[in-house]
């Protein structure tokens, strides 16, 4: 039976995809994880990464135990952390996957106040553009839009619950090029673009009255969504051509008036975002916590709207 220790160092390994950065997350020497992981491959008479001076990959063997076992970790992460909360005070680590916007728009009113209330839980932000299995990943929970979530997957609303893109465009951009005043104007216009990685560059999709326009704009610009969406805005108020992006994104820059909003009654609205985490697992305290935090937040702010504060 291989040693409980060097599994788990394995897990390590996998979800950082490389020894030096397992080593930097995890506190233990690349040396110790790489002794470990030898063992392992030793007791179990199969090769589990393909090492080069340059990277490190899984062999099938390899991806075949990190599904199996991760699932089994987390269980007993999760049985641990319940444990640890039976002293009264919630304690453990809670690992969320999100994506760069809700990082940026979403977290930060969130974050502060739950810290606050739960001083022993240490929470990681992994941001991710890309939909992965987030019990494989290592982590606890997501946030994701609901276009994007696995059915089996429990989804609880969380921050706004209606966003809208924005088309945006500097003044001194407007003054030069003009003002387009439908969807299909913005053909004959630069546009900043935007993509996921992997990914061909989506459309722009505007609605009004019942009317929508589907268009693909050209650009000599294209940014990766998330990481790289700041230095689109930075290039529209440089006059470098339109932007439709999240609204929130774009709201300080309407408010110095660094960009100025166009077409506001063709934006496209869609629905907010959603906590989500595996129903066919045993919710870890830490995560309990955060969802009763944001359950009560939803409320305090139903609350408030209802109230006209």
């Amino acid at each position: 039976m291989p040693d409980l220790t060097d599994l788990n160092a394995f897990l390590l390994v996998a979800r950082s995809k490389g020894f030096r950065q397992a080593a930097r997350e995890s506190g233990i020497s690349s040396s110790a994880l790489s002794d470990a992981v030898k063992r392992l491959e030793d007791d179990l008479g199969v090769r589990l990464f393909n090492r080069t001076t340059r990277s490190v990959l899984m062999t099938d063997a390899g991806r075949l135990l990190l599904e199996r076992t991760a699932p089994a970790f987390a269980e007993v992460a999760s049985a641990l952390n319940e444990v640890k909360s039976s002293r009264g005070r919630t304690s453990g680590e809670l690992r969320l996957n999100v994506p760069m916007s809700a990082a940026k728009l979403v977290l930060p009113s969130i974050v502060p106040p739950f810290l606050k209330a739960y001083p022993d839980i240490r929470l990681e932000i992994v941001t991710d553009e890309n939909f992965v299995d987030i019990i494989q990943g290592g982590c606890d929970a997501g946030i994701r839009y609901d276009e994007r979530l696995e059915q089996d997957m429990v989804a609880l609303p969380i921050g706004p619950r209606q966003q809208r893109f924005a088309l945006a465009a500097s003044p001194e951009y407007l003054a030069r090029k003009g003002t387009p005043h439908h969807p299909q104007d913005l053909l004959s216009h630069d546009c900043i673009l935007g993509r996921f990685s992997g990914r061909a560059i989506p459309p722009w999709e505007f609605e009004s009255n019942g009317e929508e326009v589907v268009i693909n704009p050209k650009g000599s610009l294209v940014v990766q969504l998330g990481g790289g969406t700041d230095l689109g805005i930075d290039a529209a108020i440089a006059g470098s051509g339109m932007i439709y992006i999240f609204e929130d994104w774009l709201t300080p820059h309407f408010e110095r008036g660094d960009l100025v909003p166009v077409m506001e009654e063709w934006w496209l609205r869609f629905p907010g975002p959603f906590l989500y985490y595996s129903g066919r697992r045993l919710v870890p305290a830490p995560l309990r916590a955060f969802i009763d935090f944001v359950r009560q937040m939803s409320r305090d702010t139903g609350k408030g709207l209802q109230s006209g504060r």
